[in-house]
């Protein structure tokens, strides 16, 4: 990580409906830090900013160094409450970490090697049904992504959990539990279904049926 902090963040005294809504027409995003053993503080960070940050997934998945009032602290974004009609963002949760806390994260998955994958090249179709993945690490082990190497895979294959090949330090919350943890797949490679085929005269049966149908209409009229 660079020595330029992620986000500038300040720490605020008034709390409340209120004071929130008046930061808000300010330009600014309520928040909370809290965790690492000391307590919770009510902060303030630009609007603008935290939504230039927001646009990188890697944002939620890394642990930042904040700059609050001139002090660094490092955090990670446990909750961002957006606006359900509006492009804003309503209020910002961290958590401080340090290096060796034990912290519970959701992770994107990049899935790579698609397009070499022999399933593909045989006219296959990907069927992604994941897109993050849970994990338990130290934060200084956090992973930005977990990559799904698809360069290998068949029509028919399927990657689960358990397939994943993890960073060092770094498990899957879903399969912290021991035995009865469930293993879910995560891709497959699987065969284009073809579109069925109107059987032959078929056409001709319903166009005849139609001329028959306006035929006798006609004789009504």
């Amino acid at each position: 990580m660079s020595n330029e902090a992620d986000l500038k963040v300040v720490a605020r005294d008034v709390q409340g409906k209120g004071a929130s809504r008046r930061l808000r027409r300010e330009g600014l995003v309520p928040g909370i830090i809290y965790g690492g053993g000391e307590d919770p503080l009510m902060i303030a960070t630009r609007h603008n900013e935290l939504i230039h940050e927001a646009e990188d997934e890697a944002f939620f998945a890394r642990v930042l160094e904040l700059d609050l009032d001139g002090k660094a602290v490092k955090a990670v974004v446990k909750d961002l409450q957006r606006h359900p009609a509006k492009p804003f963002v309503l209020h910002v949760d961290f958590q401080r970490v340090g290096a060796h806390d034990e912290i519970r994260m959701t992770v994107p998955l990049h899935f790579i090697n698609e397009d070499t994958a022999p399933g593909v090249k045989a006219g296959g179709e990907v069927s992604r049904m994941m897109a993050d993945v849970e994990v338990l690490c130290e934060a200084g082990n956090l992973p930005e992504y977990i990559e799904v190497d698809l360069g290998e895979m068949e029509i028919g294959d399927l990657l689960h959990l358990s397939d994943l090949k993890l960073p060092e330090g770094v498990k899957l919350a879903a399969l912290s539990h021991g035995e009865g943890s469930e293993d879910a797949a995560v891709v497959t490679i699987h065969a284009k279904v073809a579109a069925p085929e109107a059987e032959e005269g078929e056409g001709v049966e319903g166009a005849e049926g139609a001329e028959g149908a306006e035929g006798a209409e006609s004789g009504e009229e």
